[in-house]
């Protein structure tokens, strides 16, 4: 099972044919986290872009860091923030991601390459 970060779903949001082909070929819903819908809506520039955003986010079933999940992700920020730019809400992606053994879907392999245990896959060509 899939687990979606931002980079994903900017491209479904905006129309991108691979990202577009490769999502309607899934068989099961993939999950989202909480932050990468707060991450969406942080671009937004207008509450039409929030609406769309919500709107495209509807379906998904969005996850949530549970308390374990947030102590691996203070302890996978604390020793690759400054080493290896590790930021907070990756971070706390991949957390969920590794927490609940599902394959994170994002181009942003180098962002995530340090976290232990994380399952990353880019699933169509960009």
């Amino acid at each position: 099972m899939y687990l979606l970060d931002t980079d994903v779903l900017i491209d479904i949001q905006r129309g991108h044919a691979p990202a577009i082909a490769w999502f309607s070929s899934l068989s099961d819903i993939p999950s989202i986290p909480g932050f990468v819908v707060m991450e969406l809506i942080q671009d937004s520039q207008n509450m039409q872009q929030v609406r769309k955003t919500i709107q495209l986010v509807a379906p998904l079933p969005i996850i949530w860091a549970t308390e374990a999940d947030c102590a691996c992700a203070l302890s996978n920020f604390t020793t690759y923030h400054l080493s290896n730019s590790l930021g907070l809400l990756d971070a706390l992606i991949a957390a969920c991601a590794v927490g609940r053994g599902l394959t994170l879907c994002t181009f942003n392999v180098k962002h995530y390459r340090v976290v232990p245990n994380l399952l990353t896959a880019q699933p169509y060509p960009r």
